[in-house]
């Protein structure tokens, strides 16, 4: 931040802005979005960004992606590749399922790729002199950040460094930046327009869900009424459904949590089940309840259910939101205008990943 010639900026997971009061003594599931872009801000970054706006971007990638399969292009079930705990366990103990692995980046690492190639064009910088912060709820992001095939401009990383929730807290703190007492303030307009889709990654369930309220919309033409897919909400560690697609059955299978995302796997590979749409989280309840966020004393643990309160308070903003669907996201337009379409040669070369066997019994890249 000190030096002159970077231009660093951050982009905050969905999940972040109703755990990080939690570090300021504010009660669990406050929605602190407002305070915590002006505490960024005051920080010295020269820009703040949402990455719900790039949730919104996996959607259509993703959603794109699982029709084609659903019309024979690819393996089913196409399984949601967000969390790169649970990608790494796919890879080093299910490599079987690598073929069924969505494509798509995650948010973190899309929201670094689009900083560092349309956000660079557009304002005139090169890319190089970008440094490109995350703030997220999981520790696993920092391993993630440097993954090979995870740099849409060669020989630069996507993201730059990933922060946990903790660490963004201490570093305000630090700074002293008297945090409840600050404005409202909101996101950076270039990447600030979000939906209630993109926010409800932030929660077990809610990939497939914002998955389901654009594809359903896309393949059948008629908007999903309600736009609510409640049964894969809650906090359960697995959840089914299935759902009509135009006559077409989809089967949605939601596992938070490394051991039911095992026993799902396990079900799957004796025949025991059959799905076209998973989605994987690695922590129980998705990233509410991820390795990077706030720890609350078991004096507060015993008696309140941390993650019911955290998705509840995540729910209830996407309920109040002017924008509820991944695809009505204006800025998300504006990019498809400059790439080309969702699955685009651009779209894929900036936005889409690869995977890998890894060995079962040593960490290796």
């Amino acid at each position: 931040m000190a030096d002159p010639n970077k231009h660093v900026v951050v982009g905050v997971a969905p999940s972040i802005r109703v755990t990080l009061g939690e570090c300021f003594d504010m009660p669990i599931g406050t929605n602190v979005e407002g305070k915590m872009v002006a505490a960024l801000r005051r920080l010295g970054f020269h820009g703040v960004f949402d990455v719900d706006v790039t949730a919104d971007l996996t959607i259509m990638e993703e959603g794109t992606e699982f029709i084609k399969r659903l019309n024979g292009e690819g393996e089913l079930p196409l399984i949601t590749s967000c969390s790169p705990g649970w990608i790494r366990f796919c890879e080093q103990f299910y490599p079987e399922f690598i073929p069924n692995l969505s494509t798509c980046k995650s948010p973190q690492q899309m929201y670094g790729a689009m900083m560092k190639t349309y956000y660079a064009k557009k304002m005139g910088l090169d890319p190089k002199n970008i440094f490109v912060v995350s703030v997220m709820p999981c520790t696993a992001k920092k391993y993630e950040i440097n993954r090979e095939y995870e740099q849409a401009v060669p020989g630069l990383n996507d993201i730059d460094a990933a922060l946990t929730t903790r660490e963004i807290a201490r570093m305000i703190s630090r700074a002293g930046v008297m945090f409840t007492q600050l404005p409202d303030e909101e996101f950076d307009p270039a990447f600030g327009i979000s939906t209630g889709a993109g926010l409800i990654f932030g929660t077990t369930g809610g990939v497939a869900e914002a998955a389901l309220r654009t594809v359903y919309e896309v393949v059948t033409g008629r908007e999903a009424l309600p736009l609510e897919f409640n049964d894969v909400r809650g906090i359960e560690g697995i959840k089914e459904a299935q759902y009509d697609l135009n006559g077409k059955t989809v089967r949605v299978a939601v596992a938070s949590g490394l051991a039911n995302c095992r026993k799902l796997l396990e079900k799957i590979k004796a025949g025991e089940a059959e799905y076209e749409l998973i989605e994987m989280m690695g922590c129980p309840g998705g990233c509410i309840n991820g390795g990077g966020q706030p720890v609350q004393p078991a004096s507060v643990r015993n008696f309140v259910e941390l993650r019911e309160l955290r998705a509840k308070a995540l729910y209830e903003q996407d309920e109040k939101m002017k924008l509820r669907k991944s695809h009505d996201n204006p800025i998300v337009k504006e990019i498809y205008k400059d790439i080309g379409e969702p699955g685009s040669h651009n779209a894929h070369e900036w936005l889409h990943t690869n995977y890998k066997e890894r060995h079962k019994y040593r960490f290796d890249k």
